[in-house]
């Protein structure tokens, strides 16, 4: 069905919905869930770079020794807050990103191109201004603490743009000097953090539709809901931590990680492409 659908450039996608500002609602589904909402999806397009329609996208999520990130999201306080390192494999491009929340349940995202996925480097000093701009508490050290490795296809609607992510995996990332919760690393660190274990969403996809901050729900949305489905909290970092670290509060995701997750054992990572071959980069 993705195949069929008429594609949309990088700078297209961009030049009308960059939402850097907006309201996301995220689904988990599975396969025939998606199949029957791709088979009755409004007019759309899909994003294609050189002829490949799914990228590969490596998250690397830092955070307190105290998990202060973590504990924000499960306790839903609003001056919450992500910072990570996104890597477009496809690419090699890399670029270091601010999540923080905004009234009304937004997201604000702020970004810079970067060049270590493993450390902040000097984008610390990007880090901390975003983050006091947001009014998020002050956090003087940030280490690496999760990654997520998945695939994305990005759909272009009149009123959305819609994610499908597929293959998701989440590696838990040591050392992570995580208080009470701290997980010792195996041997010298190196150039970059160790996995020390992972899991893996199985054949699930998840589903995210980003409207303009203010808008109301996409056609999408609506579509899902008259299908019976309902937006999920799921969160690439919070949710992979409350699965790898059982003894965490997981107040927000308990429901959807014990009754409608399928988790498996991933295979071993896949190395990360270092060859640019553009500097294009899908959001």
């Amino acid at each position: 069905m993705i195949g069929a659908l008429t594609p949309v450039t990088l700078d297209e996608l961009n030049d009308v919905a960059a939402l850097q500002t907006r309201r996301d609602r995220k689904y988990v589904l599975t396969p025939d869930e998606l199949d029957a909402l791709l088979a009755t999806l409004p007019p759309a397009r899909v994003l294609e770079i050189d002829g490949v329609r799914s990228f590969a996208y490596d998250s690397t999520y830092f955070d307190t020794p105290e998990l202060d990130a973590y504990h924000l999201a499960a306790t839903r306080r609003r001056r919450r807050f992500k910072v990570r390192t996104r890597t477009y494999v496809d690419t090699g491009s890399c670029f270091v990103e601010v999540k923080t929340r905004a009234g009304r349940g937004t997201t604000v995202k702020e970004r810079q191109p970067h060049d270590d996925a493993d450390h902040l480097g000097i984008a610390r000093t990007f880090v901390s201004a975003r983050l006091a701009d947001a009014g998020a508490p002050r956090v003087p050290v940030l280490t690496p603490t999760l990654r997520s490795r998945y695939h994305r296809t990005t759909l272009l609607l009149d009123d959305a743009r819609v994610t499908l992510d597929t293959g998701l995996i989440w590696d838990l990332l040591a050392p992570g000097g995580m208080g009470r919760h701290e997980i010792p690393h195996e041997g010298p660190l190196g150039g970059g953090p160790t996995v020390h274990r992972s899991a893996a969403l199985g054949d699930r996809v998840v589903v995210e539709t980003k409207t303009a901050a203010g808008s109301g729900p996409s056609s999408v949305d609506r579509l899902l809901w008259r299908a019976g489905h309902r937006p999920d909290r799921i969160s690439k970092y919070a949710t992979g931590m409350a699965v790898l670290l059982p003894d965490l509060p997981d107040a927000p995701w308990r429901r959807l990680v014990r009754r409608r997750l399928v988790l498996s054992e991933p295979s071993l990572p896949t190395p990360m492409t270092t060859d640019l071959t553009s500097e294009r980069t899908p959001s």
